[in-house]
Parts: structure tokens; sequence; C-alpha cells
């Protein structure tokens, strides 16, 4: 049995979310998330690799040990490891970590002190006063956890987008192998890079729709199959995503390809405009009559409703049909339009790779200059930089620039906003820096008014260039805090600082309604990965694919531009 390496990916993190739950050694978790985050974005299938193990081995972070489980998951589709942890642990436990508020240590005390192992156990024993005996949890945790629990039994389970990037592109990689495909497209919200989905949309153009649903069937990462057909195919994967399965007459691509897109919303405008025209449009072609006049491809969809294409990312029938009929759709931004990240960490903080090993990997994505930003002194969870560290880490910089040809490394810092919003370190010391990324990171629960005074302290102090993750979500682990972002943003605006748009897979924050705030009030914006990891860069596709559905162009986004240009912005937020 053979396995994708979205499906390694899948049993590394769930091994490490076991070993959260048992409080193991923090490094060996580590080392199973990185692990994951490594073969997922691994460009070859490793199910391939010739010399196996060998192979497995020289691949960035993997050592003997994960070697061998890759090769056991490779040839079993599981390992033992996993398999003792499952036997092991209530099944429902891991659940528990999905919910805002709980992580492995609140998790294992609501399992040994109150029986809870799944969120409807939570929320029945939070109804009942149950979690009232456990030292710790006042009214206030009591009402906000069943809250969330509550809240994560009625949204049904949401995947991350780049999780669902992950599947999707194994399942592509996987169904092109056949000859009987045309053309292969993941639709829905998948393609409208939407920052959760619930399911993977996949549409394919064939004339033999029976081989290709019976290769579909056969994916070695199906653990259920839900339905079957020669055009439509329904299946659950082992890590719980459902995959639905629509074949289409190539003639007939275009049309579903539209259809199945969505959103729901932008599909009813365009049925409604077709109406007044005397056309029909479904899934199959747009219809005059019992005449079909066009569906091959989406433009002709358009064309036949005097519209141009409209990129997928906007269709949310927020105004792009109107700006379509106007000719005024934005020229939206694309990952090639970035020359550098502004918010990069190495192991001088809570990175896991050198400044040398990181540099190495933005020059790898393309960047021409990346700002390192490891964390201040004031989060010591990430073993945060005090004056003296930061001043060395300057030095290491200055020298690394005096050799460098290619790529430019700009000397900054990820600093804490404290609850009074000013800094924690002084501006004599941030002066030497080239940009400062100011973050909260503690005291989530303050008010909407305070949070936002608190923010707006902070920018209003003499080095402040950027405001990192500016919700403070964690999707799926913690909401986002509350702040009047169209007030921090008119702030920035008057303090000539700027906005992130976090790329980082959990957060995605600006997301696209941030962004479209941002860009409505004339505040430009940061696309940054905030890397941990030399695989970090990778991200900033996720953080483009939200500044997309914000209506960003190249023009909205500081870290578009040259250095040059860019030094001069920054140099003005560091007086």
């Amino acid at each position: 049995m053979s396995a994708t390496n979205a499906g390694i990916g899948a049993i590394f993190d769930e091994i490490a979310d076991w070993l959260e739950l048992d409080q193991a050694n923090p490094f060996r978790i580590r080392a199973y998330r990185n692990a994951a985050r490594t073969v997922t974005s691994w460009p070859k299938p490793l199910a391939e690799a010739a010399d196996g193990k060998t192979a497995y081995a020289e691949l960035p972070g993997i050592g003997e040990d994960l070697a061998e489980k890759i090769d056991e998951i490779v040839h079993t589709g599981s390992c033992a490891q996993l398999k003792t942890l499952r036997r092991t642990h209530p099944r429902g436990l891991r659940e528990l970590l999905h919910i805002p508020g709980i992580g492995p240590k609140r998790a294992s005390r609501l399992f040994h002190e109150a029986g809870v192992s799944t969120p409807r156990r939570l929320v029945d024993a939070a109804r009942a006063g149950r979690l009232s005996t456990m030292k710790g949890f006042g009214p206030r945790m009591q009402a906000d956890l069943l809250q969330a629990a509550a809240a994560h039994l009625a949204s049904g389970h949401r995947w991350k987008l780049s999780f669902a990037a992950q599947q999707a592109e194994a399942i592509s990689r996987y169904l092109h192998a056949s000859k009987d495909i045309d053309a292969l497209a993941v639709a829905g919200s998948y393609r409208r890079q939407q920052d959760t989905v619930g399911d993977l949309d996949v549409l394919v153009a064939a004339d033999q729709g029976a081989a290709v649903s019976r290769r579909f069937l056969a994916y070695p990462e199906v653990a259920r199959v839900l339905s079957q057909g020669p055009t439509r195919s329904s299946i659950v994967l082992k890590s719980g995503l459902q995959i639905d399965l629509r074949v289409m007459k190539p003639d007939a691509f275009g049309a579903a390809l539209v259809y199945f897109t969505g959103s729901k919303a932008h599909n009813v405008a365009l049925r409604r405009i077709a109406r007044k025209d005397g056309l029909k449009i479904n899934e199959y072609g747009v219809y005059r009559g019992a005449r079909r006049i066009a569906g091959d491809t989406e433009q002709s969809v358009y064309a036949t409703l005097g519209l141009p294409p409209i990129p997928p990312e906007l269709r949310e029938n927020r105004g792009e049909i109107e700006a379509a009929r106007q000719h005024r759709l934005p020229a939206l931004i694309e990952r090639s339009d970035l020359r550098g990240d502004l918010h990069v960490h190495t192991d001088a903080s809570d990175g896991h790779a050198s400044l040398a090993d990181m540099v190495d990997a933005a020059r790898k994505a393309g960047l021409s200059y990346v700002a390192i930003t490891d964390h201040s002194r004031g989060l010591g969870v990430a073993h945060g930089l005090d004056a003296g560290r930061l001043a060395r880490q300057i030095e290491l910089i200055d020298r690394f620039n005096e050799t460098s040809r290619d790529i430019v490394v700009l000397k900054g810092i990820e600093i804490e906003i404290l609850e009074d919003g000013t800094l924690d370190l002084p501006a004599s010391v941030l002066r030497r820096l080239d940009l400062v990324v100011g973050a909260v990171h503690s005291h989530f629960k303050l008010s909407r008014t305070r949070q936002t005074e608190r923010i707006m302290r902070a920018m209003d102090q003499p080095c402040f260039s950027i405001l990192a993750h500016p919700s403070g979500r964690l999707i799926g682990e913690r909401e986002a805090y509350e702040v009047d972002l169209d007030r921090l943003i008119r702030h920035a605006g008057e303090r000539k600082c700027f906005l992130e748009a976090n790329a980082h897979p959990d957060r995605l924050d600006l997301n696209d309604v941030g962004c479209r705030m941002a860009r409505d009030g004339g505040v430009r914006v940061a696309i940054s990965s905030d890397s941990h990891d030399p695989n970090g860069f990778a991200a900033l596709r996720f953080g483009i694919g939200q500044a997309q559905r914000g209506w960003l162009e190249s023009g909205d986004v500081i870290n578009t531009l040259p250095l040059k240009r860019l030094r001069a912005l920054l140099k003005a937020t560091m007086a």
C-alpha cells in the first residue's frame, strides 16, 4: 500500500497531537510537527522515491527514526506508534484541541478530572456544573468553554485552507496520472481561497467518466465511500475530509466550473442577469431556449452575460459583478509580485533554523529581501531577545549583508505590545533597526475599547512600522480578540504605519474582509509569512489568497516595492 505526502503529514500531525495531550517532550512534539510540514510541502511523491529510507533521511529535519516511520507508512498506510496512541486514548479527546481555549494541558485535565473526552461531553459537563469543582475553572471560563464547544458542534468541522491544499494537490496529482482526463480543477470554497473549507469539490472533464470514477474510488487515502457512479462519487479520507467528484463532458467543463466554484450568492446573481436576457444558466451550459450557446470555458459563460471573466477569489457577490460591468475589476496581486518578506523568525527566538538557513530559504523562494523579526523579551515562552541579544543579532546581520550579493537582510523585531500600549524595548534600542513589527500576544480579553486604544497607543510610539496579525485569531483554536479594526485602520493611516496580512496557515490575519477594509481606508499592508522554519515561505501563497479576496492589487502591498522605495517608507515609521 502506498501513501500520499499529505497522508504521511497527517499521520505525523496526529502523533504530535497525542503526544501533546500526554505532555511529552516538547522537542519530540516539535520534531513531528516539522516533519509533517516538510513531507506535505515536498514537491515529489515520497512513495515513489527509489532509495526509500535513504532518500527520506536526506529530507530537511528528517532523521533515521522518522525516515523509518515514513517507510512504514508508505508500505502499510499507517505506523505502529500511531496505532498504539489511538488504542491508549479516547478517540474523541483529540478533537478537544480544535475548540478555542483548550490546549493540551486543559484537555488532559478535563479528561482526568471531569471525564470529558469529546466536545459533546464537554457541553454536557459544563451544563451539569461538573466543571465547577475543578481548580481554576471559574464561572467565566466555564461559560467560555461551553460557548466554544457548542459553537464547534453546531458549525460542523471546517478545515484550514493549508490542509485542504495539501489534500487537493495530492488527489489532483493522483487523478492526473490517468490518461482518461482532459482537464481537472478543485472548485468550491477552496478555489475561492476561503480561509477554511468544509469539503473539496473535484471537477474533471472526461469522456470516460466510469474509468475516472474507478480511479477516484481507489485512492489510497480513502476511508469510506459515500456514493459512487460514472459521473458522481463521494469519499471520506482517513483524515475525515470529504471529497466529491463530478465528471463532466469537456464541452460543459467551463459552465460546471462556474457553477461549482460558487459562491451561491454569486451564482444567484448570474442567473438573475441571465433571466433578464432570456437565458438559462446551469452546470451544463448557457441556454437560449433548448439551444446551448456557451459552456466549454468560464470565459464563454461570462461573455454571454456581457461580463469579462471574474476571478474566483472575488465571486462572493460583494460588488464584483457591478465592477465587471464597469470594467473596474482590480488587477489582483500575484505571488510573483512579492519581492520580500517582512516577518521571519530564526532560532534566536522560537524559530527552528539559523539566520543563514532562513535567508537561504528566502532566496530559494525568489525573494530579494527579508526582514528578521525575532520576538522581543516580553514573550518569554519564545525566548525573546533583550537589548543585548538584539544588538548581537544586528551585528550578525550587518556582517551578512557585507558579503551578500543577491539578497538583503533587514534588521527588525516582533515586539510585544504591553497591556498599556507601550513596547517592551526602548526607542533608543529600536532606532538601530530597519523596522519594528508590533504584536499582541497577551491580554486578549480586554474590552473592545481598551484593546483598540492599547494598539493605537502602540502605533503612536516613536518606532512602529507594522501591526502584526491584527485580530490575534488562531483558526480553529482562538477567536479574534475584540477590537475596532476600522478605527485601527484610520489611525494607521494617520500614523503612516502599515497592517500585516499574516500568511501563516494558522492565522491568515488580516483575513479577506480586513484586507478590503485596509484597501478602502487607504492603508497598505505587508503580506508576510511569519516563517519559523525554511518551509514557512511556502505559506505566502495563502496570504496572497486572502489579499486577492480582499481586492488587493500590487500597489496596495508594501513588500512588492523595490528595496530602495521600501526603505524610505519604513524609515518614516522609525522617527
